[in-house]
């Protein structure tokens, strides 16, 4: 605030010494040559006018490099803090707004929202406060030295400000859609990169191109509209600018003509003022041409605002400790949709005791995923409860609750680091050697050991050496050294060949034994060992035994079990 005030100082007292030189020079050269008064004619008040204009510009320099810097500086620390604070904020979040939105519409907050907010912080913001504040002070510098050019000088404003205040509103309208179609299409990229070898396989490149084309043509429409409307100000201001200056040197040298300025006064005062006229103008100009800077980062800090408004999940500080499973994991009467309109569970009771193994078999959309939603609390049962212990998961802290659970997932995901790096991941300070005891029991060890660089191999999506099961056992392999005496398994041998299906069940096997488990399974051959199988449909519980006492009963199952068979 100091330096812009020194440099709003500076910056307006400098014409006005500009104009007291002139006038100085002017009665010097009217007094050199009047042979009365050439003994008397002086420079010392031309030199010292000069001497403080060029002290005041050489002061706006230094206070404006002084400025820059630290408010680099502050820009780049505030733009890292709400980079963290977003990436905290979205580790908070629930995992159904994961759900319903496109992963590049998340990334685009990001890249293109902070990196409006920054270029705004960076470029814009001391603009706005240093020009507001020159604004405010050559206004008042003006009708400080002369209220008539002053007047003259300001008439235009309220024409300025309406005609601004019109435009405005549009560009803000369109930039607004710029920024919502720029998310639209990072959603669209990042969809078409994940689907890439789908759309290989079927030969849909050009569909694919083609799909691009139109949130790219809607992009570049919106784009188009939101920087005519706030570009079209700039040459706008300039010319108003333009006009003013041609009326102020009009109407001041009609003054010096009809003898209300004497030639030396007026002289100096026209320059002064045209200075003034430029340097009035200069804030309107300067911040209708970073109109569109603005505009876009305010749009960006509405949309970061969204994400502050999401729901976080529902964390219960006083909640007990789940230290360690002793009887049981149950779900009782439980409903759940993840909509209002549409229930995908209705009234469903399984149990599981202590060291016990559950699987969760049905056709797709069943039910199966979903009931591992609940048991991770990753959405809340709306009808009946989930416990733990007899416990209700909602008056468990979820720390507490989620490092109790082990989750092998059907797509298994690696992070970048080395494969030790990825198998120690649920456990930070795990020693080499139960890293590699967990790969061996998920039959993984042997692979990593061809590797060139062993358990030091670099994981990247560029180049990783890694299959869709080998991946797989790694998963395993985090799971066994977590060592969670609750484990669920959603279909992890689906999607893999036999070879390397028998690995990830020996995998299992082991991971599960002596642990209370749920078992999601696509192939049914994997899971005829549980000790109980739950038949699920349509969000129901359909049958409940052990695999033989469901084959006896030639139900549901029973076709499951011998149909997949018949294609063993």
């Amino acid at each position: 605030m100091l330096f812009t005030i020194i440099f709003t100082w500076a910056q307006v007292e400098a014409p006005h010494y500009l104009g007291l030189a002139l006038t100085a020079l002017t009665k010097y050269v009217e007094q050199y040559f009047n042979p009365a008064t050439r003994a008397t004619a002086s420079m010392d008040d031309f030199y010292q006018a000069l001497k403080l204009m060029l002290i005041f510009f050489i002061l706006n320099a230094i206070i404006m490099l002084f400025t820059w810097v630290i408010t680099s500086r502050f820009n780049a620390h505030s733009t890292n803090n709400m980079r963290e604070n977003l990436f905290s904020k979205l580790q908070k979040m629930t995992i159904k707004y994961f759900d319903t939105h496109q992963d590049g519409k998340i990334l685009s907050l990001f890249n293109s929202d902070l990196d409006n907010i920054f270029n705004a912080m960076n470029n814009a913001v001391f603009e706005v406060i240093s020009q507001t504040a020159l604004f405010i002070g050559t206004i008042w510098m003006m009708f400080r030295i002369d209220v008539r050019l002053a007047l003259v000088t300001v008439a235009s404003t309220p024409f300025v400000v309406i005609l601004s205040w019109i435009i405005m509103k549009k560009a803000r309208k369109y930039l607004d859609a710029q920024q919502d179609e720029i998310s639209n299409l990072n959603g669209y990229i990042n969809e078409q990169i994940n689907g890439q070898k789908v759309i290989i396989t079927n030969g849909l490149q050009k569909e694919s191109v083609e799909g691009f084309k139109v949130y790219n043509k809607k992009v570049r429409d919106a784009m188009f509209k939101g920087q005519f409307y706030s570009g079209i100000l700039f040459p706008m201001m300039q010319g108003l600018s333009v006009l003013n200056l041609s009326i102020v040197i009009a109407m001041g040298s009609l003054w010096v003509v009809d003898g209300t300025y004497s030639r030396a006064v007026g002289l100096g005062l026209i320059v002064t003022f045209v200075q003034y006229s430029q340097t009035y103008f200069q804030p309107l100009t300067q911040l209708t041409s970073i109109y569109s800077m603005i505009q876009l980062a305010l749009t960006g800090g509405r949309r970061l605002a969204t994400i502050e408004e999401q729901a976080e999940e529902n964390q219960v500080p006083t909640g007990q400790e789940l230290k360690s499973l002793e009887k049981g994991v149950k779900l009782e009467d439980v409903h759940f949709g993840y909509n209002e309109n549409k229930e995908i569970l209705h009234g469903i009771n399984i149990s599981v005791n202590k060291g016990e193994s559950v699987a969760l078999v049905g056709p797709t959309g069943s039910g199966k995923t979903t009931v591992m939603n609940l048991l991770n609390r990753f959405y809340d049962v709306t009808g009946g409860k989930v416990t733990f212990d007899d416990v209700d998961v909602r008056d468990l802290t979820l720390e507490s609750l989620r490092n109790n659970v082990g989750i092998v997932l059907q797509d298994s995901i690696l992070f970048s680091g080395t494969v030790a790096d990825n198998i120690k991941y649920g456990k930070p300070n795990a020693s080499q050697k139960e890293i590699e005891e967990a790969a061996k029991q998920a039959n993984i060890h042997d692979f990593i050991m061809t590797l060139p660089q062993g358990y030091n191999t670099e994981i990247n999506d560029e180049n990783s050496v890694f299959s869709t099961g080998q991946k797989q056992l790694i998963s395993i392999a985090r799971t066994i050294l977590t060592n969670p005496p609750f484990l669920i398994l959603d279909e992890a041998t689906s999607n893999v060949d036999t070879v390397t299906e028998e690995k990830i069940q020996k995998a299992m096997d082991a991971v599960i034994a002596g642990r209370t488990s749920f078992v999601i399974a696509h192939r049914l051959k994997t899971i005829i060992n549980s000790d109980k199988i739950v038949v699920l449909k349509d969000g129901n519980v359909l049958e409940e035994g052990s695999h033989e006492e469901l084959l006896k009963e030639k139900g549901f199952y029973y076709n499951l079990y011998t149909n997949q068979m018949a294609f063993e």
